[in-house]
């Protein structure tokens, strides 16, 4: 799995109340009452191309939508359950509309399922979570719901095209590893999270950035442009794109996945909100050229540096086509950085940011007030840290050893 920045989709009939992807249980509303929306369904500005190509100007490589959530409502054309997008005004398949577009513009496709079902008689599990709004306490099957999951998973694992990575939700604390080989038999190639009946292929942490160094196992982390909601919701407060520059910055230098998640409106069109936040991260991530994907970490510790005498602002340090790449996710607060650990003078040292070019040279030889010689660091100067846009996004520089 490389490193790659996705565009998370929550989207379905609850979208119609402008609340939360989970107002059935937040709002407690009775069943009959809620599914009657699956009945005024009607996105007719849906245009899933609008989506993709929104998603490539952001720089991302792959959308995970999400094809059911815990109301059970199902956004493809399933033979396993009339509650699906077919008996809808719409009356058409989201997900074939999307896996289409995706396959137009080589975009990656993957397909988020939670296990808790509200609208399965047989799917309550007292051993898991946001079991709430079951809709049968008295009926838990695990092994008939388990069933019943597959021969969805069959559908959707063989009637969409190829697809990069499944997002279980929700773990069920069930082992059950024949779940997931069931998947790969229709999807050799495809990745698995760890939310699932096993371990899967990749760790999903959820709307944090881990502390730590480089990731030491698959990893993708996940956050949504509105602090409140992951589905659409009217009066939402948006993260500025500041802070996710820097959360997809830090996430992506450690080596792991970033799924960003906007949430589109009953009518099918992305929130002006979040288009204008996407646009702006891309503005960024674009000028990187792919350099935070698909990298290693760095060979060494550069012991960088704000200033010459001691650490400062937060820096990692990758590596990728015999170049050094610093990511600076918090920004940086002066004009020069040093390192106090290099293998030469560089070549050259670009701030990606611009494209400038930063001079690079060897401090002075000099001694303190106890008459001990200083190391000899690398300073790197130049940086317009107190412009734009490094007042406004991560910086990241490039050198050429």
């Amino acid at each position: 799995m490389k490193n790659y920045f996705g565009m998370f989709i929550h989207w379905g009939i609850y979208s119609q109340l402008e609340d939360h992807e989970q107002v059935l249980a937040r709002r407690n509303m009775d069943h009959a009452e809620y599914e009657k929306l699956a009945q005024t369904f009607n996105p007719v500005r849906y245009d899933p191309d609008e989506w993709v190509t929104l998603a490539k100007r952001a720089g991302m490589k792959y959308i995970c939508f999400t094809t059911k959530h815990h109301d059970g409502f199902c956004m493809w054309d399933t033979k396993t359950t009339d509650y699906n997008i077919m008996n809808t005004p719409y009356g058409r398949d989201t997900l074939k509309l999307l896996a289409d577009a995706c396959a137009r513009q080589g975009m990656r496709l993957s397909l988020y399922y939670s296990i808790p079902d509200w609208h399965e008689p047989c799917a309550y599990n007292p051993a898991s979570s946001h079991q709430w709004k079951s809709v049968d306490y008295g009926k838990s099957d695990t092994v008939a719901y388990r069933a019943f999951l597959k021969r969805q998973l069959g559908e959707l694992l063989t009637n969409y095209g190829p697809v990069y990575t499944l997002f279980w939700d929700i773990p069920p604390q069930i082992d059950d590893p024949s779940i997931n080989e069931y998947v790969r038999s229709l999807q050799p190639e495809i990745l698995i999270n760890d939310r699932g009946y096993d371990a899967g292929d990749f760790s999903t942490p959820e709307r944090k950035v881990p502390e730590g160094g480089r990731f030491t196992r698959m990893t993708e982390a996940c956050q949504s442009v509105g602090m409140q909601s992951w589905g659409y919701r009217r009066d939402e407060d948006y993260f500025t794109p500041r802070f996710l520059m820097q959360s997809v910055d830090r996430t992506m230098a450690m080596g792991g996945s970033y799924l960003l998640n906007v949430g589109p409106m009953p009518d099918g069109r992305i929130p002006p909100e979040a288009c204008a936040i996407l646009t702006r991260i891309g503005e960024w991530y674009n000028k990187l050229e792919g350099t935070l994907e698909d990298t290693d970490a760095a060979a060494r510790d550069y012991g960088v540096r704000s200033n010459a005498m001691m650490k400062g602002d937060s820096c990692i340090a990758v590596e990728k086509n015999g170049r050094t790449y610093l990511h600076f996710p918090g920004g940086v607060s002066a004009s020069a950085v040093y390192l106090q650990n290099y293998p030469s003078v560089p070549r050259a040292v670009r701030l990606m940011n611009t494209g400038m070019a930063l001079s690079a040279a060897l401090t002075a030889e000099e001694w303190d007030a106890s008459g001990n010689k200083r190391p000899t660091l690398l300073r790197i100067a130049g940086i317009p840290a107190d412009r734009e846009p490094l007042l406004s996004e991560p910086a990241v520089m490039e050198i050429e050893w």
